[in-house]
């Protein structure tokens, strides 16, 4: 019975686990209740006393109870079937329970409660223990594995979620503007770097950014790594059977050796007894001398890139030969000098001497000194390698259109006008470009048909003309010349009748009352007789010599200079209609060199020896003062738009101005020999030129453009030669054509050329 009732008990527990597990469990195989019945089977063959069958039920309860809480199974179809089992299990368990005792009841309570309790802190163990995870495995939220993001550059997602979804990239629509302002508001924003695997910006803290750093400086991660540790040689480069061993060494290596005993004895005695003699101290007291120059391998020396060969010793020369020439010894006046100069100024170290023989040559008494002074200079003084800088010599050249693109300009000379006995310092091209006029040193004005070279007349005028200028004004024909201290007025007749009467018209205007108030020591008069047949009309006496006559472009006024550092008379303005002359400055600011009107604006430029002055006639002011980095200006040229002012100087230059850039030359032409004595634009094309005394005429292209942000292109095209040097003075005034790309020129040959 007793056993019956022990089987019995173990039953009941046994039936109700099965209904529990029969509940749990979604849909279990038939092979698996057959492994639980045997296990039941099992278990009530076993021969147990009641404790120890309530704490193995105890322990069953707990692992099911637990197991159940863990599975987390919520599907319909378990609740389902527990609702159907429900009333089975009720009444199966009912009809156990009434069975046992009370005292299992309360136990069994008891321990279904501890049970619970245990299971919250296995819980809450699992979740403190995966809160922090410290696997080295990539990131979780990297789901598209260890590929290249670009694949993923034109995709609006990243990989996919469990569920096959597509995980999109967050939005960015930040620009730049966005970028910046984020850059400046946001404190952390230099430390913020974005991770393209999952799209997210990161904020690095202190300790990441200093890593960082010390990855950026090539330093270890780790702080306290000593990359300087030393390291432990476990294994020796020895051979041995037991190379690494724990045995202790012998007793016997710590006796010292007799054979070692013996040696030393015999080296003792033998020392003691003279036979070996130990190294000798060397004695410091004397000083030591050392050898700059022993070690010195030239092999060695040549390989390294600033080595630096010490200058050599210049030859020596007929001087210092025992038997020089004569012309190499001193005079008295030069051993005087030799003797009175400083050491270091002197050319020689030494007074040249002669002797008959090279025995008698006595030794040189400071040679000994001159060594160590070459010794010293070679020791202290630095030397500096000049580093050579290897450029192409086309590189150095500007980049110009050839002259071939640049046509047309003058070549070839085509005429030469003979007839003057003088040289020809002046002429001057008539505006309808048919005739030339020219003014010479033997006291003749010449004119001349320009396509013929015929000289149509010739006015002796009794004087070395200084200059000449035809009017420019189509309307009228006549020419101004400047001889001593006269202005005189020349009326052809080299053009129609209508044009020489408008002429006449023009001269024959009444002088105003207060002519001899404004001008002073100017006194206009008519010519009669012979000059007045020659066709001499006005005659304008000047104070002093006249240099230089120029018109104005509408040819009623005219200017004339007259260089003087005594007098503020330098400059002149005459008006011929009305007769009457006036000096527009009061001071002049050094000798005037030559005077030009602007072509279109009443401006008015005075060349003076170093600078070019612009002054406005209407505001009666200066307006500009160009400074033209020359010694002595000798001849100007206005450019016919008035924007660009080129000047000749007898120091070989020709300076171009752009006004409208600075005062100062934008372009200095250095490509004459010997003083530039004339220059000259073009009127219409694109040119200028310029005479020197070598002889030549050097032809430019200047296009000047309308925009103000593109500099003028100057190009010299042609050289042109064919006056002869006369006296050391060349081409003395050239001039251009007023419609043909042609060039005159006038020289102290007493010849004029035409280059076309």
């Amino acid at each position: 019975m007793e056993e019956s009732s022990g089987n019995m008990r173990s039953s009941e527990p046994t039936a109700a686990m099965k209904k529990v597990r029969e509940k749990t469990a979604k849909k279990r195989s038939k092979e698996e209740e057959e492994e639980e019945e045997e296990q039941i089977f099992n278990f009530k063959d076993k021969p147990a006393g009641k404790e120890e069958e309530d704490e193995d039920l105890s322990d069953s309860e707990e692992s099911v109870f637990s197991g159940l809480e863990d599975s987390g199974s919520d599907s319909e179809e378990d609740e389902k079937e527990s609702d159907d089992n429900d009333d089975e299990d009720d009444d199966d368990v009912t009809a156990v329970e009434s069975k046992q005792p009370k005292q299992t009841e309360e136990e069994e309570e008891k321990e279904e409660v501890v049970g619970g309790v245990t299971e919250r802190e296995e819980e809450e163990k699992k979740e403190d223990e995966y809160e922090h995870d410290s696997s080295d495995e990539e990131d979780i939220r990297n789901t598209v594995g260890n590929i290249p993001m670009e694949w993923y550059k034109d995709f609006p997602h990243i990989g996919y979620n469990l569920d096959g979804k597509k995980i999109f990239k967050p939005i960015r629509n930040k620009d730049e503007l966005d970028d910046f302002l984020d850059k400046m508001e946001n404190p952390d924003y230099w430390r913020t770097v974005h991770d393209k695997q999952t799209g997210s910006d990161i904020v690095l803290s202190d300790e990441q950014v200093e890593l960082v750093n010390r990855l950026q400086k090539g330093q270890f991660g780790d702080v306290n790594f000593n990359e300087y540790q030393p390291s432990v040689e476990f294994f020796s480069s020895d051979v041995m059977i037991h190379p690494v061993t724990n045995r202790p060494a012998d007793k016997r290596s710590f006796i010292p050796s007799l054979i070692e005993k013996e040696k030393v004895s015999k080296l003792v005695h033998a020392i003691k007894m003279g036979w070996i003699k130990p190294r000798r101290v060397e004695d410091d007291t004397r000083g030591r001398f050392y050898d700059l120059w022993a070690g010195e391998d030239s092999s060695i020396l040549g390989r390294h890139k600033m080595h630096l060969p010490a200058p050599k010793i210049p030859l020596p020369g007929h001087q210092e030969s025992y038997n020089p020439p004569p012309e190499y010894l001193f005079t008295e006046e030069e051993l005087a000098l030799w003797e009175q100069q400083d050491a270091s100024d002197r050319k020689l170290p030494f007074v040249p001497v002669k002797f008959s023989s090279l025995r008698q040559v006595p030794a040189f008494s400071r040679f000994i000194h001159e060594r160590f002074e070459r010794c010293l200079d070679l020791y202290l003084c630095p030397r500096q390698r000049k580093m050579r800088v290897n450029v192409n010599p086309e590189d150095l050249i500007p980049k110009l259109p050839k002259p071939k693109d640049l046509q047309p300009f003058p070549t070839t000379q085509s005429l030469v006008y003979r007839g003057h006995s003088g040289l020809v310092r002046s002429i001057s091209v008539s505006p309808s470009g048919q005739w030339l006029a020219s003014g010479s040193d033997d006291g003749s004005v010449r004119f001349w048909e320009v396509c013929s070279s015929r000289c149509m007349k010739t006015v002796q005028v009794g004087g070395a003309v200084k200059s000449v200028a035809w009017n420019p004004n189509p309307s009228v024909c006549l020419l101004a010349v400047a001889l001593e201290s006269v202005v005189l007025i020349l009326s052809p007749s080299l053009a129609d009748r209508q044009v020489v009467q408008s002429s006449e018209r023009l001269l024959s205007g009444q002088p105003e009352a207060d002519t001899s108030d404004a001008a002073g020591p100017v006194i206009w008069s008519d010519t009669e007789g012979e000059e007045l047949n020659q066709g001499i009309r006005l005659k304008i006496q000047h104070p002093k010599a006249v240099h230089q006559v120029a018109w104005h472009a509408k040819g009623d006024y005219l200017a004339s200079v007259m260089p003087d550092h005594s007098s503020h008379l330098q400059v002149l303005i005459h008006q011929l209609s009305r007769r009457r002359s006036q000096n527009p400055f009061r001071k002049n600011k050094g000798l005037v060199q030559c005077v030009s009107f602007h072509p279109v604006r009443p401006y008015f430029f005075v060349a003076t020896q170093r600078s070019v002055r612009i002054y406005n006639l209407v505001k009666q002011e200066m307006t500009k003062k160009l400074q033209a980095n020359s010694k002595w200006i000798s001849s100007m040229a206005v450019h016919p738009g008035g924007d660009h002012v080129i000047c000749g100087s007898y120091d070989c230059r020709l300076s171009w101005f752009d006004l409208d850039l600075s005062t100062k030359p934008y372009k200095m032409l250095r490509h004459h020999k010997k003083a530039v004595r004339g220059a000259a634009y073009h009127r219409s094309y694109p040119l200028f030129a310029s005479a020197s005394d070598d002889g030549s005429v050097i032809v430019c292209h200047g296009t000047v453009y309308n925009d103000l942000m593109q500099n003028p292109l100057i190009v010299p095209v042609k050289v042109l030669r064919g006056h002869v040097i006369t006296h050391d003075l060349g081409v003395l005034d050239v001039t251009f054509h007023p419609t043909q790309p042609w060039v005159f020129s006038s020289g102290a040959d007493a010849t004029i050329r035409l280059f076309t």
